[in-house]
């Protein structure tokens, strides 16, 4: 079909407006000119309107089906976060409508999230204001609906998205960039377009004069628009969207960025805890391991008692001391910074969402530099630990932020001047700090690359993929081969293995990991068949993983440490057995729990899990009950050894169950589990509910499919005036 307008027909008119709001002094001069400029638009509604959602399509519209997967299906087009599709000339009429086109891998798309939720908490769909996320994809991985749900829940995305895996829309309004915002009228007129990020203020502004403009003329409604959150399905399980993990100097222990959770955990290199920082929820704040906060960690670095956290989300360098128990703030002031130089000191340099880290040398012998890979502006920068210097630099000072490879320009360009190099989105860091190749190589995620940086001289040099084109960010895809000729999609990371000479990749959106000759420029596949799962097999690239983003080798090269992002795991890959496994991340046993600087919490139940109501039971103060659960598997199936199976308990009409073992693992069915509770004194008569969780993960005996499944039981107790000291037992059953 052609196209009804495009974004090209706003474009002298909001030019003058664009000019004749830069020379506005005051709010009032400014609405003024909106107003003024609203006029205008509004008498050429009919040239401005933009298509409806539905008619990009070739079968027409058919059906519309509901899930409750939390999305609706209308002719090709996908919903989610709304009870069903949305339409311009229904749901969406009286309403002011900001169209985001974004697609989930791109930084600058995840920038302008936090203004896109200032503008929904100033205005709901109720006071006439609404959002709606136009996913139209660059890399295919992110066409699948699936993706786009993790992603949802990942950025905590709580407005309306539609897939749009041919970016019908997108060529309609002839969009040109990621992101693109489009704010439209109550009849589906364009009024304003923004193009990049760093406009909240005029977002803002255009949504308020626009709402008041047509609420003057009687145009606004007030009706609600039907959100039904996928973001409430979080995942369940202790991880939640891992991005990176790393091995501490002893190689005892595993450092975990647990990005969903916004936390940091430590655990043992069984994947026994030790240590949780932060969590569950986001925030920024310095100070103990149980009051610290951070917002959405990626990027983690370890040497002796010290580790080193990229608060992606905050746009902070955090610094751990585990002697101290304690989280500060390093670098950073906590928004996203623009400027592309550096060179203030760490805590009054502004930077941009740091997303990998890796400790080095520069100018010294010892471990003095901190490198950055530094995604919201498309470089590698540095955070000196102690005075260095730069290669081919002059001194700095300890504690200074600079930039050190990149000029800010998303391409991907090498360059003999670091300066003149161009990354996009340079999302993983490994150091090679032997000779000969004494360099920093870089997962440069949007152009699909691995590409080095030496730390002699700055030198910016390509290793595989993408292509020879600098401004070509579109040469990805899944083959193996040298140079130019390997191929991949979005890689998020990478590890050095120094004992065998080899780099290996996380080639995210292929689902794969790969290793690379750095010798030779040749790249193949290790591991995965390419497409998104979580299945275990006897052949490497039987195995599969959905959007692997960390890496880490062990001190002796032997096993090699996988964060496997959307499958909320860690696997290690035995690279002697050539085999994977599953790392358990689990709880230390009962006695030992409280020992935890912060509390580990149960993972959430999904809202898709069953709930038995049981019939009330009888209790005495001072009694105790013993809860047995009775559950079985279906048939061909087993527990998964390496997984932490468990079962929790919380209550419901006060905090009672304080000082009580609320938390164990489930490791043989074939007799019951035995859960004891006491009720303590001076409790209430009515209103207490005892909830149990289970969590249980099995695989299946025939292709070793593994998953994960939950039930909940709901035990209401009433207290008795009696003092019973028998125990009561209360048999818990269920199926899979």
């Amino acid at each position: 079909m052609a196209a009804v307008c495009s974004l090209s027909s706003l474009l002298s008119l909001q030019t003058s407006l664009e000019y004749g709001l830069e020379d506005a002094d005051s709010v009032q001069e400014k609405e003024t000119l909106i107003y003024q400029y609203l006029k205008k638009v509004d008498e050429r509604e009919t040239d401005l309107k933009v298509p409806e959602f539905q008619e990009g399509s070739t079968k027409g519209c058919i059906t519309i089906s509901f899930s409750s997967d939390k999305y609706n299906t209308i002719e090709g087009l996908e919903w989610l976060n709304t009870k069903e599709p949305l339409f311009l000339s229904k749901q969406l009429s009286g309403k002011v409508v900001v169209l985001d086109f974004f697609t989930y891998c791109c930084i600058n798309c995840m920038h302008i999230l936090p203004d896109l939720h200032a503008l929904e908490q100033k205005h709901s769909d109720k006071d006439g204001v609404v959002v709606i996320g136009v996913h139209s994809a660059k890399f295919p991985n992110e066409k699948i609906l699936d993706n786009i749900k993790s992603a949802i829940i990942r950025y905590n995305i709580t407005h309306p998205v539609v897939n749009d895996p041919d970016a019908i829309l997108w060529q309609d309004l002839e969009v040109s960039c990621w992101p693109t915002l489009v704010i439209l009228g109550p009849h589906g007129n364009m009024l304003y377009s923004l193009v990049g990020e760093g406009h909240k203020d005029q977002l803002l502004l255009y949504c308020s004069t626009a709402l008041h403009f047509y609420k003057e003329k009687g145009e606004i409604k007030d009706h609600r628009i039907g959100i039904d959150l996928y973001g409430n399905s979080a995942p369940s399980s202790l991880l939640a969207f891992p991005s990176k993990v790393i091995l501490d100097s002893t190689g005892e222990k595993l450092v975990i960025s647990d990005t969903g959770h916004h936390r940091i955990l430590i655990a043992k290199r069984n994947g026994q805890l030790l240590y949780t920082i932060g969590g569950p929820t986001s925030g920024w704040k310095d100070g103990s391991f149980a009051v610290a906060k951070f917002n959405s960690p990626q990027g983690i670095a370890v040497i002796k008692n010290t580790i080193y956290v990229a608060d992606t989300e905050n746009h902070l360098i955090r610094m751990v001391d585990l002697l101290e128990e304690k989280v500060s703030t390093i670098a950073g002031v906590g928004m996203q910074g623009t400027d592309k130089e550096g060179g203030a000191f760490g805590k009054q340099q502004p930077i941009s969402s740091p997303w990998d880290l890796a400790l080095g040398t520069a100018g010294s012998n010892e471990y003095n530099v901190l490198w950055i890979a530094m995604a919201g502006t498309h470089q590698i920068w540095a955070l000196f630990l102690d005075d260095g210097k730069l290669p081919k630099g002059s001194e700095i000072k300890k504690g200074t932020c600079v930039r050190f490879a990149g000029s800010g320009n998303e391409e991907n360009r090498n360059n003999a001047y670091p300066h003149k190099a161009g990354f996009a989105q340079p999302s993983g860091l490994s150091l090679a700090l032997e000779e000969p190749w004494n360099c920093i190589f870089i997962a440069d995620s949007e152009s699909s690359t691995i590409r080095m940086v030496s730390l002699k001289d700055g030198a910016v040099k390509h290793l595989v993929g993408g292509e020879r084109d600098p401004v070509n960010l579109f040469a990805f895809g899944d083959i193996d081969g040298v140079g130019f000729n390997a191929k991949l999609q979005h890689p998020l990371g990478v590890a050095w293995n120094k004992q065998k000479g080899l780099l290996y990749v996380a080639d995210s959106y292929n689902h794969k990991i790969k290793v690379v000759d750095p010798k030779t420029k040749e790249c193949t596949t290790l591991a995965g068949t390419g497409e998104a799962g979580s299945s275990f097999a006897q052949n490497l690239t039987d195995c599969a993983f959905n959007e692997p983003g960390g890496l880490a080798v062990n001190e002796n090269g032997t096993l090699l440490y996988i964060t496997d992002t959307n499958n909320h795991q860690i696997k290690v890959l035995d690279l002697e057995a050539q085999h994977v496994s599953l790392l358990p991340v689990t709880l230390r046993p009962a006695d030992t729990v409280d020992s935890l600087r912060s509390p580990i919490r149960p993972p959430k139940q999904s809202r898709s899990s069953p709930r038995i109501e049981m019939s009330s039971v009888i209790v005495s103060v001072g009694q105790s009950l013993q809860c047995e659960l009775a559950l079985s598997l279906p048939a061909d199936t087993k527990l998964t050894e390496e997984a932490p199976s468990l079962w929790a308990l919380s209550s419901e009409g006060n905090d009672w169950l304080q000082g009580q073992n609320t938390m164990g693992q489930i490791q043989d069915l074939s007799i019951p589990q035995l859960i004891p509770v006491t009720i303590p004194l001076g409790q209430p008569v009515t209103g207490l509910v005892l909830v149990v969780d289970v969590f249980l993960y099995f695989c299946s005996k025939k292709d070793g499919a593994c998953m994960m499944k939950g039930v909940t039981f709901r035990q209401p107790l009433q207290i008795s005036s009696s003092n019973q000291t028998s125990t009561s037992k209360v048999m818990l059953q269920y199926s899979f």
